[in-house]
């Protein structure tokens, strides 16, 4: 028991030498697909051509105490004061750009748990919080800005999500017959007319009345439903808000 207390406590504890202090890239690329010291830290010197990962697809995660752990057999010292538990290194070459969203040291960003097909509604569970060394420009800093909208194009699992990356979810298709209702004053009427394009909730779309052929602009109000009139001018200002919020 005391051998295995023993061979635990070498698996964790870090090395007692002092190594050469090194610090944390703003911006981890890599171009050839094998991760080393030096695309990590800056002040890695000739240790800076130790590999220590493999990337094969546009990023990749690795865990900040392995690669800490990894600095150290090469004589680097990486004290960690932010607490990083993940480092992402990516595709390509550092541009040397510095912005708001480049402070130094990783930053939380929210990633995509799994792979997302185009036109998906994306759920709670499809999101994750990760670090990366900057944010998109357009990374969105509340989860619940993405539930509930669609994705526009296929996602992969690991990757930075993007405001671009979703679009509100369309509950009328372009050539649907939808309902297509007036509200004014207590008064109420309702007709079918045929949607010229798709739309999302509290969105505008041109439709078409099926009998008179008269096409009209019509706010989106739920799947298969459209208002027109003063009430439907109601319902786009609420949509108008949160987008400005974002």
């Amino acid at each position: 028991m005391k051998a295995i207390a023993t061979l635990a406590a070498l698996l964790v504890a870090t090395p007692a030498f002092a190594g050469a202090p090194v610090t944390l890239k703003t911006d981890a690329f890599d171009a050839d697909g094998v991760v080393t010291l030096g695309e990590i830290f800056d002040g890695a010197g000739a240790a800076g051509r130790t590999p220590v990962a493999s990337r094969t697809g546009n990023s990749v995660m690795l865990n900040a105490q392995a690669v800490r752990l990894a600095a150290a057999r090469a004589g680097l010292d990486w004290a960690n004061a932010e607490g990083l538990r993940q480092i992402v290194v990516r595709s390509g070459a550092p541009t040397g750009l510095a912005g708001p969203a480049a402070a130094r040291g990783n930053i939380d960003i929210l990633t995509w748990a799994r792979s997302i097909s185009a036109g998906e509604v994306i759920r709670p569970a499809d999101l994750v919080w990760g670090k990366a060394a900057t944010a998109p420009a357009d990374a969105p800093s509340d989860p619940d800005m993405m539930v509930g909208q669609a994705a526009r194009r296929a996602l992969r699992a690991g990757a930075a999500v993007t405001g671009r990356d979703v679009a509100a979810l369309q509950v009328v298709k372009a050539n649907e017959i939808v309902t297509l209702v007036y509200e004014n004053g207590g008064v109420s009427l309702s007709l079918q007319a045929k949607a010229l394009s798709g739309g999302a909730v509290g969105e505008t779309i041109n439709v078409q009345n099926v009998t008179s052929k008269k096409t009209v602009q019509a706010v989106v109000t739920g799947p298969g439903q459209a208002a027109v009139g003063p009430a439907a001018e109601q319902l786009k200002l609420p949509r108008s808000t949160r987008v400005a919020l974002r």
